[in-house]
């Protein structure tokens, strides 16, 4: 019996799952257009003072379950209401036997609270008394809803089968200027919702079982009128085929058959003919047109560059399979890094000015360029804003790190409409925006700090000198726009360098590159074009402390900001020292400034006393040769920093240094003694002294420029020596060849085996070069 049971539910089961399959509303094209309407719901919203009024059917002809499945579509169609007390405002009433308000339109305006309340509705159950439930309505009016003069939308959640006049009512709401969508639930009598329906009934009729195809209808009727004209850019409404299907009981008759009718006396049983029918469900296809919105296929533009084949992810989704070398965005654009160490903030206009296809395509850009040129590994943060009448931050600076995360908090940026406040919004994210992503508790964070502004509206309030207020802090700000508010953003940067602008919307996109190349040349004073060997010496001794080379490593970091890295033009080599020097990474280690970044504050605090003499010679013999990675011909420049200590063997070193046309500049940290300083340096112009570690930075632009000074001094290819093995170098029209003896090669580095006569002839000046030859470096062996 157990059994049996079982087997009774399960087929009971089957069949309304059955039942509900049937129903849904089918589109009579390929499951493309289906996955397209389906996503397409999901861009459009309605961002407009509106009335909505949720009457929803809770009779016992629709049964818990239906009423359950109302009230989801009720929920989903929240999603694309922008809901506030001066926008979109939503109410529910449930009907049955009579109508009761569930809530009015000014009890809740977040989407989370309506929701949770719609959610929590409970089933009465009860006769279908829709004709009394719109009275009720016509009665009661819009509770909490605002004048005549906005828009009130009533939506009608039914299965049609009402036991009163509906007719009336209906007439005279839609006369009244209410816009009236039926919404069919389980299987419904579509003659009764076409009667409910605003005309043209075929775009306020829908399907409550598909429920994406139902919000897409709905969406595409209140975006397709006047009442808020948002459609994501591109997408269009059209009409499809489709079908609506519901239920009919009826009865055939099975035959005639012997039925008891009573007895008139006590022995007899009196018998007759009754007819025996057999109930059945009939499903019943009523044809109609929907009008649904579709976006262009994502992959229709061929958006993959660079031979990249795009394979398509829903509406607005797809991905490009790059080749190699290529990927540096969702386009396949080539590879990028930001290649400079900044704490960006990203603030972008959500205004009504900007629109909702304008806040939409800077998402969209912030995407792409953040996965273009952001990694784990990129040096500094990212922070994103948005803005109109306030700022929502939907990540503050330091807050993630990693792609996946930012992506996250782009998504949930929603378009808020309201004023351009963007001289209020600098001033927030000035004070509000950026948290300290610095390395040690003890150390401030020291690297650049740019706001980025995406705007496509004139501010509203005082935005100059909010502008300006930003400059004076330190932050520099970089404006993004189309070409007719380039005039507005040169205001706001003071800077035609530091405006960004596009001439149509796809060309928004072309400016990643023109972005990235910005951001690192923020504050740029460095030696563009200079070709540069340059070596940090950084005092590692007691008298600096742990909490002072942290502060030259936050320095030194800073510094290599300024620098194009590259084996083409700057190469960077660190030695710190104590009463040892000690090789970081020599010229060659590291091509990109992400890398050296995190090499420089790996360096390691060594203690004990300092000896300044050591490390020029360290420098000299480990770096400033060809095997270490020193380029022939190319300015060499060494950045001494001390306290001081340890400096009175380093008179001849620093003036070997000189002889080898390598600058020394020394910047010394109080109290030192510039007598001391003056014999190494050689020069007062290339002696800098600090008075603390903290006031280093303030310093960091003479330095730069003094530099930069330096690296564009004539050099010779033949010093320092870049021969080998005691080889000559004799320089010929501006290059250089090595004279070898008992070597061979281009810099005399392959020893000559015994019976190999490929030598090269002695050259006539490397007799007298040889004879001056000293050995000075014996001197500092011990």
């Amino acid at each position: 019996m157990i059994l049996l049971l079982s087997f009774d539910s399960v087929f009971i089961f089957l069949f309304s799952q059955a039942l509900v399959s049937w129903g849904i509303q089918e589109l009579q094209v390929n499951q493309e257009i289906v996955e397209k309407i389906s996503a397409a719901g999901q861009l459009m919203n309605c961002s407009a003072p509106i009335d909505v009024l949720f009457l929803l059917d809770g009779s016992y002809s629709i049964g818990k379950g239906n009423f359950e499945r109302s009230k989801y579509l009720a929920i989903k169609l929240c999603d694309a209401l922008d809901t506030s007390p001066e926008r979109a405002r939503v109410g529910a009433i449930q009907f049955s036997s009579t109508p009761c308000l569930e809530f009015p339109l000014d009890a809740y305006f977040t989407k989370r609270e309506i929701k949770d309340k719609l959610k929590k509705i409970a089933f009465k159950g009860g006769r279908t008394e829709t004709g009394l439930a719109l009275k009720y309505v016509l009665r009661k009016g819009f509770s909490g809803g605002r004048n005549s003069s906005i828009p009130q939308i009533l939506i009608v959640l039914t299965d049609g089968r009402s036991q009163g006049n509906v007719a009336i009512p209906v007439k005279q709401l839609k006369e009244r200027g209410i816009t009236v969508f039926a919404v069919g639930i389980n299987f419904p009598r579509w003659e009764e919702l076409h009667a409910l329906a605003s005309e043209p009934s075929e775009w306020h009729l829908l399907f409550a079982e598909d429920v994406d195809d139902a919000a897409n209808g709905l969406y595409t009727t209140l975006t397709g009128s006047a009442v808020c004209n948002a459609t994501f850019p591109g997408c269009m409404a059209n009409s499809y085929p489709c079908e609506r299907k519901t239920l009919e009981r009826t009865r055939k008759l099975v035959g005639n058959y012997f039925c008891w009718k009573g007895s008139k006396s006590n022995d007899a049983v009196q018998t007759s003919l009754c007819p025996f029918y057999n109930w059945r469900n009939n499903l019943i296809t009523h044809p109609s047109r929907c009008y649904r919105t579709t976006c262009p296929d994502p992959c229709g533009s061929q958006p993959c560059q660079n031979g990249g084949t795009c394979i398509q992810e829903g509406l607005e989704g797809y991905h490009c399979i790059c080749p190699v070398g290529f990927g540096g965005d969702n386009n396949c654009a080539p590879k990028l890094s930001l290649e400079c160490s900044m704490d960006l903030l990203f603030l972008v206009d959500s205004s009504s000015t900007t629109t909702l296809e304008g806040f939409l395509r800077y998402k969209a850009f912030l995407k792409r360029f953040l996965q273009a040129i952001w990694s784990t590994e990129s040096p500094g943060s990212v922070g994103i804003a948005q803005y109109s009448n306030d700022v929502k931050m939907a990540a503050r600076v330091g807050e993630h790190q990693e792609v996946l995360g930012l992506m996250k908090a782009i998504d949930s940026m929603q378009f808020t409409g309201g004023n351009t406040l963007t001289g209020k919004a600098l001033h927030y994210v000035i004070q509000h925006g950026f948290k300290s992503a610095s390395f040690s508790a003890d150390i401030p964070d020291d690297l650049p700090r740019v706001v980025i502004l995406l705007t496509n509206s004139n501010a509203e309030d005082s935005v100059v000198e909010a502008a300006k207020y930003t400059r004076d802090q330190g932050i520099f700000l970089i404006g993004i726009g189309s070409e007719l508010l380039r005039a507005e953003l040169e205001r706001i940067t003071r800077n035609p360098k530091w405006t960004i602008s596009y001439s149509t919307p796809q060309d928004l996109y072309n400016k990643i590159t023109e972005l990235q190349r910005k951001i690192c040349s923020i504050g740029s004073q460095g030696c563009p074009s200079q070709p540069l060997d340059l070596v940090f010496a950084l005092d590692s001794s007691a008298s600096v402390g742990k909490r002072g080379f942290a502060q030259l490593k936050a320095f030194v970091s800073s510094l290599l900001l300024q620098f194009h890295i590259n084996r083409d033009v700057t190469q960077i080599g660190l030695v710190v020292f104590g009463k040892r020097p000690h090789t970081l990474f020599g010229l060659d280690t590291h091509i990109t400034s992400s890398s050296l970044y995190e090499a420089v504050n790996q360096a390691p605090f060594l203690g004990g006393s300092a000896s300044v003499g050591s490390s020029l010679l360290h420098v000299y013999d480990a770096l400033m040769t060809v095997q270490k990675g020193a380029r022939p011909g190319v300015k060499k420049i060494v950045v001494l920093i001390t306290s001081g200590a340890g400096v009175e063997d380093a008179i001849v070193p620093a003036q070997h240094l000189r002889n080898n046309d390598i600058s020394l500049l020394v910047i010394g940290i109080e109290p030192v003694e510039t007598k001391s300083l003056m014999r190494i340096v050689g020069s007062l112009n290339n002696l800098f002294r600090i008075s603390s570690y903290k006031d280093l930075k303030d310093s960091a632009d003479i330095i730069i420029e003094r530099i930069c000074d330096e690296a564009k001094r004539p050099v010779s290819p033949c010093r320092p020596n870049p021969c080998m093995n005691n080889g000559v170098c004799v320089s010929e029209n501006g290059s250089y060849q090595c004279q070898c003896s008992g070597w061979k090669g281009p810099h005399c580095e392959n020893k000559i085996q015994r019976g190999d006569t490929s030598q090269l002839q002695m050259h006539p000046a490397i007799i007298g070069a040889q004879r001056k030859r000293r050995g000075w470096r014996r001197f500092y062996r011990t």
